[in-house]
């Protein structure tokens, strides 16, 4: 299996030597550089090329996180953007190009310390998946009368999960439910919202994003 190519962009050196070493003994990732500001990013993403981005959306100077992200994703849409922050703040979805939304993934500063949770969004990303925070997801809430409040406790759980980045048979799992089930209740949650007949990975995008425009936090 290849490696994954990281980036990583952290202003704080302290925080930005954590990320580099959490993530060092992951046999199927590679940090190929480090970066402390938004234009360093830029620069050095078209250099090393890397597969996914792990970056800070708070950074000094002309490019805050999610600039730099659309920037390098100008330049190479296949990149994978990992955003950290210590805020819960939903607003770098209304800020990306409709057109670019797949592949990002955002993330608390205090799920670091959770390298499933990390490398579970450095890898969705990079298969162009949206990966929310565990922290985010479960704070949501249906808006009333939103096809979202139509979802059974069951079904809130299962998409809760795809939001987070597993695959069926994690998800299977993780419930303590056969693979086949997870099946069902994938395909039950697509048709609720609209989602059904996209490619599988662009319909875990759509699903993730309107569990997250169709709730409250």
């Amino acid at each position: 299996m290849d490696r994954l190519r990281l980036l990583i962009v952290e202003d704080e050196d302290l925080f930005r030597n954590l990320l580099v070493q959490t993530l060092a003994d992951e046999p199927d990732l590679e940090v190929a550089g480090e970066a402390d500001n938004g234009q360093r990013a830029i620069d050095l993403a078209s250099v090393h090329e890397p597969d996914v981005v792990l970056m800070d959306i708070e950074m000094p100077g002309q490019y805050d996180g999610i600039d730099a992200g659309i920037e390098i994703r100008k330049r190479r849409p296949e990149t994978g953007i990992v955003l950290l922050s210590s805020h819960r703040d939903r607003r770098f979805f209304t800020s990306l190009p409709a057109d670019q939304q797949s592949g990002w993934s955002y993330l608390l500063k205090q799920s670091v310390g959770d390298i499933d949770t990390i490398v579970r969004a450095i890898r969705g990303s990079a298969a162009g998946m949206v990966v929310l925070d565990p922290a985010l997801i479960g704070e949501m809430r249906p808006k009333p009368d939103s096809a979202l409040s139509r979802l059974t406790p069951r079904q809130h759980d299962v998409l809760e999960l795809i939001a987070q980045g597993y695959s069926n048979s994690a998800i299977a799992d993780e419930l303590s439910l056969t693979e086949r089930s997870v099946e069902t209740y994938v395909s039950v949650i697509y048709q609720e919202l609209g989602v059904s007949g996209e490619r599988e990975t662009h319909a875990r995008v759509k699903a993730t994003l309107l569990a997250l425009e169709e709730s409250t936090a």
